[in-house]
């Protein structure tokens, strides 16, 4: 019992001792900034301000200093009772529990709510019109590039951003992502059977983000009824880690905290910024809400829909609008009851606008959690690490968004029932095939993002009205101003290019005076996938997305005559084209010169192709494609004449919007066109040629896909055997009918 008594002494002291340096390191950090962070690990959502820090260091130090003093006194209590005396410690087990949990709750992270793998998350994003849809692409690449969770997005939209994501989400096919779009303009004045107050519309707002910038105010009411919690993002946000991890913050929340919200990093809320400056009232620094966690349950229960209404009416009297959009009402409200929020530490929204304190959040690059460019100078924005947020930027826009359709392996999902069909028709190819990579071209799902830049064109009640439809890849972006030039309708064009490219493409248009100039023109995205240059698909894509009753199937390599819009809008309505099934053929033709003198007229191009500087198209190489266009009788012809469907033609025509769609599984060079005509002609079209219509091809180096078809006897073949199927489905669509082609084909 002696020998145990000294072990148990000697253990007391060293207790002591322990305890007194401890008090005296807790002491000496304590004249240090941050000084917690040398004695404890950084725990994931916190970063407290210098005040909490030296409150909570002062804490301790006097929770340890009372430990000190009982422990001397338990220590003269062993002393005394000598040496058959068991120590008794004068705390009750349970006490000591206790204490020990305050002990550890004191010098270790906080218990951190860990996110299940398989948990889904929800997020909230208000976008709106073009360049907003161009934005949170990127915002959304960030997100799944982290991601090791399902998600579920709720995007709260015009009509001009629905139609964008809702392709785009539908043609991407990431595994275990789900998409929710919610009408905004519901949202700005209220939908109720009879009357009901608007939501938001009734808010002055002389922010840049117009009415969508008080949209999140609504959320409670805008968001599905169960649903209880949600982050909510701008769209100029850029994740650098998982959203789990914000997702986790949740877990802090205290029962009365249902927002959570950054600390607003400039001196905006401060009054301070120049003479007379008055902003709407904040808790000192004020909260940015670029970055919201909102628990929709509490907040519901809370009547937060008539708290943020009664707080706005209330500041709007001496106000008179919000200069911040949603987050000045945001603000007004906790200034109102700070209890309601959880202040998220600033990594969580690292603010890139001018003149903030944004270099506070962070010392390392591992620090970043999330960069928010709230500056309207975006990329351009003053600050000394600009230079390196801008790459990670750049990283996401240009990122392949094809390598983020992997699985969440140990996730049960239920894929979609266009990815099961897609599924399964890879399956059912033979890898043995000859045709094999043909055949899985076809079937390759690329990702879509319609209408790239901005795009007013509002079509008028006009039943003759044209837009002229093509396609291009990277390599004929030059074509582009030279037919904005000739033509001035209304343009549809499907480009064929990688996210890098895009973006490429984008500066190149924002650049030429030509193309910024034209809000007529729309430009659809399709992201490279596969080794074929799928053309029918970017034709079909390119024509569903018209808004005129016409069309003008053409090539990119072509430059119509000029007034030729105004010559076919004539035409269509001279030859009551809308009370009979017709193709107007508009004759091609071709020079070798890269630098021509465009013909203004038909008289002059005639002379151009007497004096052998134009040719009819093809004539030398492929003389079948358009030869039924009798160009003979065209010289002298004054009134539309019409001609008889041969082989292999493949004229360029305009016809109604609702005309059958191109075969996709012609990919490459070959018979994509041909296809094309034979359908129209089995559903019997008449082919009409314009006398007074012309077009001319613009020289170019050769494709890779036509030299393809020259190099290799297998493409050749592959494009035969797929001849040979579409003529079967074509008697299967058409019956007798459809024979004639067969036979003329064989024929030859």
């Amino acid at each position: 019992m002696l020998r145990s008594w000294r072990v148990k002494l000697k253990l007391l002291l060293a207790t002591v001792t322990l305890a007194i340096l401890l008090s005296w390191l807790y002491l000496f950090v304590g004249s240090l900034e941050y000084g917690r962070f040398l004695l404890l690990p950084p725990c994931l959502g916190e970063q407290p301000s210098r005040d909490v820090e030296r409150e909570a260091l002062a804490s301790r130090v006097r929770r340890v200093e009372e430990e000190n003093q009982q422990l001397r006194l338990r220590l003269g209590q062993v002393q005394a009772e000598g040496s058959d005396a068991s120590p008794q410690w004068g705390v009750s087990t349970e006490d000591r529990d206790h204490r020990g949990g305050e002990r550890s709750n004191r010098t270790a992270c906080p218990k951190q709510r860990t996110v299940h793998k398989c948990e889904l998350l929800h997020v909230a994003i208000v976008c709106a019109g073009h360049n907003a849809s161009r934005d949170v692409v990127t915002l959304v690449k960030s997100i799944l590039f982290h991601r090791k969770n399902p998600l579920h997005f709720h995007f709260i939209t015009d009509s001009v951003a629905h139609q964008i994501l809702q392709t785009l989400f539908q043609s991407w096919m990431v595994p275990s992502v789900h998409v929710s779009f919610y009408n905004a303009d519901d949202l700005k004045a209220g939908t109720c059977p009879l009357f009901c107050p608007p939501e938001v519309s009734w808010i002055p707002n002389k922010h840049y983000s117009g009415i969508y910038g008080l949209m999140k105010l609504t959320l409670t009411k805008a968001l599905p009824s169960n649903l209880s919690k949600v982050i909510v993002l701008d769209t100029d946000i850029t994740f650098a880690t998982d959203i789990a991890e914000l997702w986790a913050v949740f877990g802090k929340f205290s029962d009365k905290q249902v927002i959570g919200l950054v600390e607003n990093q400039s001196d905006w809320y401060l009054g301070n910024l120049w003479k007379n400056h008055k902003p709407w009232p904040a808790l000192g620094r004020g909260f940015n809400t670029g970055v919201i966690l909102l628990l929709l349950d509490r907040l519901r229960r809370l009547g937060w829909e008539q708290m943020w209404r009664l707080t706005a009416e209330r500041e709007l009297m001496s106000m008179l609008s919000t200069s911040l959009a949603d987050q000045d009402i945001f603000n007004a409200v906790i200034k109102q009851d700070p209890s309601l929020v959880y202040r998220l530490p600033c990594f969580w929204n690292v603010q890139l606008s001018d003149h903030t304190r944004s270099e506070q959040c962070y010392t390392e690059v591992s620090d970043l959690k999330v960069i928010h460019w709230n500056s309207p100078k975006k990329l351009r924005v003053k600050n000394k690490h600009v230079e390196f947020f801008r790459n990670l930027y750049l990283t996401f826009l240009e990122y392949d968004g094809n390598l983020l359709r992997r699985e969440l392996f140990g996730c049960a999902s239920l894929p979609s029932p266009p990815s099961n069909q897609l599924q399964q028709a890879l399956e059912e190819l033979d890898e043995d095939d000859p045709c094999y990579d043909f055949r899985r071209q076809h079937l390759t799902q690329h990702r879509v993002h319609l209408f790239f830049l901005q795009y007013e064109f509002l079509a008028l009640p006009d039943p003759t009205d044209v837009t002229l439809v093509a396609q291009l890849s990277m390599d004929r972006l030059q074509m582009l101003e030279a037919i904005c030039k000739h033509w001035a309708g209304p343009i549809s064009l499907a480009l064929y290019m990688s996210d890098a490219e895009a973006q490429q493409f984008l500066r190149y248009a924002q650049a030429s005076e030509v193309l910024s100039a034209r809000r007529n023109v729309a430009y659809h995205i399709v992201y490279k996938e596969g080794q074929f240059y799928p053309i029918n698909l970017l034709r079909n894509v390119a024509l569903a997305n018209t808004q005129t009753p016409y069309v003008f199937l053409t090539d990119i390599d072509f430059l119509p005559m000029y007034g030729l819009y105004d010559y076919l809008r004539n035409s269509i309505q001279q030859l009551e084209l809308p009370q009979r099934k017709a193709a107007l053929i508009v004759p091609a033709f071709e020079t070798l010169h890269y630098r021509l003198t465009f013909p203004k007229s038909k008289a002059e191009l005639l002379s151009m192709l007497d004096m052998g500087s134009l040719y009819t198209f093809r004539y030398h190489v492929w003389p079948k494609g358009h030869a039924p266009t009798d160009y003979a009788k065209w010289r002298t012809a004054t009134v539309p004449y019409r001609v008889a469907w041969q082989p292999d033609f493949e004229p360029y025509v305009v016809v109604r919007r609702d005309c059958p769609k191109y075969d996709q599984r012609f990919v490459g060079f070959g018979w994509n066109k041909v296809s094309h005509i034979m359908e129209l002609d089995a559903q019997e079209y008449e082919l009409l040629v314009l006398p007074n219509a012309f077009m001319i091809h613009m020289p170019h180096a050769p494709s890779f896909d036509i030299s393809k078809f020259r190099l290799s006897a297998g493409y050749r073949g592959c494009l035969q055997t797929l001849r040979e199927e579409f003529h079967q489905d074509l008697s299967r669509r058409y019956g007798a009918a459809a024979l004639k082609y067969l036979t003329a084909e064989r024929s030859l």
